[in-house]
């Protein structure tokens, strides 16, 4: 096992301290308006989110900050976390993105690595790292889709709710996509580059108002 593999692992274990599990991109508030009930609609939600956010947003910033930062573009690097931090279309879902990327870089600061911003969203963040620790931007983008499924997997065990088997089964599927989600995200063009989602956004501000929660998004 190489060095830099095990640093992947530990960006992706569920430990890493930056809050992923108090989030739940909008599908609480899909749970409570009855979008998804079970297995078969969480999986529909989920990975149509995989499909068509992480891969046409998240992972194609995350492989331009990787490349920027690689040859010491740090205003690129600026610019890219502005440009999706500009795509986040509800407070709550810009909150989650910076609070997280924040954490991320405050525990890179730690280890005496290089930040050149405070103010990032997680994938640049992660982006970031992968480039200390020498992780090749697909390899990067698989872990960092793998994680945002392991934590949307868990998510929706405590909220449809799902059994465990049922979500080990959810999370599977949504591994085995994760290929194609990351070649996708690498031929993703500079004007191909976001996404139009406004059923995720409505449910998402609905969520900021919703009665009880258990997520902060």
């Amino acid at each position: 096992m190489s060095a830099n593999a095990a640093r992947l692992w530990q960006l992706v274990s569920p430990t890493l301290p930056v809050g992923a599990y108090s989030y739940s991109q909008a599908l609480e508030q899909a749970v409570d308006a009855g979008y998804v009930r079970d297995a078969a609609s969480a999986r529909q939600w989920v990975a149509g989110l995989l499909e068509a956010s992480l891969a046409a947003a998240d992972l194609p910033v995350l492989v331009r900050v990787h490349r920027a930062f690689s040859a010491g573009d740090v205003p690129a690097v600026r610019r890219l976390g502005r440009e999706l931090e500009a795509m986040r279309e509800t407070a709550e879902l810009r909150l989650e993105d910076l609070c997280m990327g924040g954490a991320l870089a405050q525990l890179l600061a730690s280890f005496g690595l290089e930040v050149p911003d405070k103010r990032l969203p997680f994938a640049s963040a992660f982006a970031l790292a992968c480039v200390h620790w020498g992780i090749a931007e697909r390899d990067a983008c698989a872990g960092y889709a793998w994680a945002w499924c392991e934590a949307q997997t868990a998510a929706a065990v405590k909220l449809v709710p799902l059994g465990h088997t049922a979500g080990q089964k959810l999370l599977f599927e949504l591994g085995g996509r994760i290929p194609g989600v990351v070649d996708t995200a690498l031929a993703c063009g500079d004007d191909d580059l976001g996404m139009s989602l406004p059923g995720f956004a409505i449910t998402s501000a609905l969520h900021e108002t919703q009665y009880t929660r258990l997520f902060r998004s």
